[in-house]
């Protein structure tokens, strides 16, 4: 099915492109939502007036969170959560997660459906993406900490399980009794 898109839809493409989709796709979700209209010869008549007009839409929306974007930006998050001994989570630090701590910081609402980011499960620094707009995705900084544990311990030692290389059985049994080594 081909359709001509009227709104900017994530990773599908721009208002104004004409797309070939899924037929379910389209017919459930593109055309009822009003995202898109089917490519006919008079709507193909109107794709300059519908990039125009999206145009000017998506650069009011992007002035708009400019000021939301810079302060995201600027966010370091800190997650205190419980771990074994390797440094991975009892559970996960999710986007609902992320979202929730944003929207507390900044007096914004972000989706959880904005974050890019895998589930975090272990300790660490790490990145996720928050999509504003399709042109806006300021990067916020997250830390995840053991619980009741200084963050800076909590990174030092997410660097040193990364760091450490894994032994095996025989090299482990070999460096714990210095009788073997000598045979």
């Amino acid at each position: 099915m081909k359709v001509l898109l009227i709104k900017d839809v994530y990773k599908l493409g721009r208002a104004g492109d004409i797309k070939k989709v899924a037929d379910g796709y389209g017919r459930n979700f593109l055309l009822p939502q009003g995202f898109a209209v089917l490519a006919t010869e008079g709507a193909m008549k109107q794709v300059q007036k519908i990039k125009a007009q999206a145009e000017v839409r998506r650069n009011a929306q992007n002035e708009e969170l400019k000021g939301i974007a810079d302060q995201i930006k600027e966010l370091t998050l800190i997650f205190p959560a419980k771990a074994g001994e390797t440094g991975k989570l009892y559970g996960s630090i999710t986007t609902q997660d992320i979202a929730t701590q944003i929207t507390e910081k900044i007096r914004f609402e972000v989706k959880r459906q904005q974050v890019d980011t895998q589930p975090i499960r272990t300790l660490g620094e790490f990145a996720a993406h928050v999509r504003l707009t399709m042109d806006l995705v300021p990067e916020v900084k997250i830390i995840v900490h053991r619980e009741g544990e200084s963050i800076e311990t909590g990174a030092e030692v997410a660097e040193e399980q990364a760091e450490k290389p894994k032994k095996g059985k025989k090299e482990e049994v070999s460096a714990n009794n210095p009788a073997e080594k000598a045979e």
